[in-house]
C-alpha cells in the first residue's frame, strides 16, 4: 500500500482505482478535488457510489467520511 491508504477512508481498493486513473499522492487528490476524482474512477468502475465519493472528501479533509457535516454530505 501507498501513500493514499494512510488517509482516512482509503484503502487498498480505492487506492488501486485512484492510482488507475492517475491519482497517486495526497496532493494530487487534493488538487484534483474528490469530486472530479470520483467522476474518474466513476469511468472506470460504475458501482462508484456516493459513499465514495464522500470517503474521498473526508480523505481530502482528514476525517472519516461520516463526521462530514450534513451540508457535505
Amino acid at each position: 500500500m501507498g501513500e493514499l491508504s494512510k488517509l482516512p477512508n482509503i484503502g487498498k481498493v480505492l487506492e488501486g482505482q485512484l492510482n488507475d486513473v492517475v491519482i497517486n499522492t495526497a496532493d494530487d487528490l487534493m488538487d484534483i478535488g474528490s469530486m472530479e476524482a470520483w467522476l474518474k474512477i466513476k469511468e472506470i468502475d460504475e458501482s462508484a457510489c456516493i459513499n465514495r465519493l464522500m470517503a474521498l472528501e473526508g480523505a481530502i479533509q482528514n476525517i472519516r467520511w461520516h463526521d462530514l457535516s450534513d451540508d457535505e454530505k
